[in-house]
Order: structure tokens, then sequence, then C-alpha cells
């Protein structure tokens, strides 16, 4: 325990590192997960905007990147991070590698939860002459935004544990805490208060996005 208050400035400064990137790794990708997802909807047959061509290169991509463990992905990424961000080490460089990965997985979220709304309810507004892109931001996305909400949720909970192994680039956060000042000093109760409050930010994150999505649903 004495250990414990020794860490104290040290402990809170990870907390904040965490939330650092997980909310940079949200943003990034969200959009860029979002922007997928829409492409592969509307392009798929039978889509707003069916383009074989663009279905076909996007769901490689997504299918190539989005089995890659993260742990490998980083390494992959690093160079490109390095571009993006001006350096591939540290907790920006994490951040970035995890909402980059995100990214793919979000996509397929994304387009899943897009390809459920009813078809009757898209042919309907096809039928009152509405665009392609009308459709999919007055009728397909708010009929979906319930599940959608549930989605990034799902994601977000996934970016917090991803945000343990950017330690590994020096990426910071609870995680790496954990790990150096726990786990490797044989120190359980560092440990264990890291990963109490990793579970705390699951939780609040699991509530919230539950109970928004709740609110949505019964609109």
């Amino acid at each position: 325990m004495d250990r414990l208050n020794e860490l104290w400035p040290d402990f809170w400064a990870a907390a904040v590192e965490t939330l650092y990137m997980t909310s940079f790794a949200l943003v990034l990708g969200g959009v860029l997960g979002l922007v997928i997802g829409v492409l592969l909807y509307v392009s798929r047959p039978g889509g707003l905007l069916p383009s074989r061509v663009v279905s076909v290169v996007v769901n490689l991509v997504v299918n190539f990147f989005r089995p890659i463990p993260f742990v490998i992905f980083m390494a992959v990424a690093q160079p490109l991070a390095r571009v993006v961000v001006g350096i591939g080490i540290g907790t920006t460089a994490g951040a970035f590698m995890i909402g980059l990965a995100a990214a793919f997985a979000i996509g397929r979220i994304v387009e899943q939860h897009l390809v459920s709304v009813p078809p009757g309810v898209i042919e309907a507004a096809r039928a009152m002459g509405a665009s392609p892109w009308r459709i999919l931001f007055t009728v397909a996305i708010p009929e979906s935004l319930g599940g959608l909400i549930l989605g990034y949720t799902f994601v977000v909970v996934a970016i917090i544990d991803m945000t343990a192994m950017a330690g590994l680039i020096g990426g910071g956060g609870l995680g790496a805490f954990a790990q150096i000042y726990g786990f490797q000093q044989f120190e359980p109760v560092v440990m264990w208060a890291a990963i109490v409050l990793i579970v705390v930010f699951v939780h609040i994150v699991q509530l919230l996005g539950a109970r928004l999505a709740r609110v949505v649903m019964r609109r």
C-alpha cells in the first residue's frame, strides 16, 4: 500500500493517458469506420449506389487488416504513424494506431446495422423520390442509430483494452502502469488498483452507451 501511495501521481497520470488514447482513437476510428461502413453499405449489390469495384476494394482492405492481431498491427502501422503524427512511439502514436485498427471493426459494425434496416422502409423512401444520399442520412442511419450506439459502445471497450498493449511502444496508460509498477515489480496492490480503474472506465462506458441507446430506440 505504501508503494501505491508513492505512485499516486504516476497512477493518475496513467489514467489521463488512458482517457486521452481512448478519446483520440474513438474520434479517429469512429470517423474512419463510419466512412468505411457507409461505403460498404451503399456499394454492395442492391445498395443505394451499387458499385462492384468499390465494394470489392473496400471489402478486400477491411478483410485484410481486420484480422491482424493488434500487437502485430502496431509494428505494421508504425511507419504510417511517423508520417501522420510525426512519431512512431508514445501516447499519440499509440492512440493513432488504436484508432486505425478500430476503424476496420467499426466499418463492419456500421455496415451490419445499416443492412439491418428493413428494405421496405428504404423502398418507401425511394418511392417518394428521395435521393440515395438523402435516404442514407434521413432514413438508414436514423433507423439504425440505436444499434450503432451499442456497436460503438462495444468498440470503446475494445479500445480501452488495446490501450494496455500500447505500452509496448511507450504509449503509457493504466495497462503499462500495471505491468511496469505492478507485475514486473511484484506489487499486486499497484497492479489491482490499475485493473479496478480500467474496469470502472469500462462499466461507465457501457452504462452510458446502453442508456443512450435506450433513449434513441424509444423515439
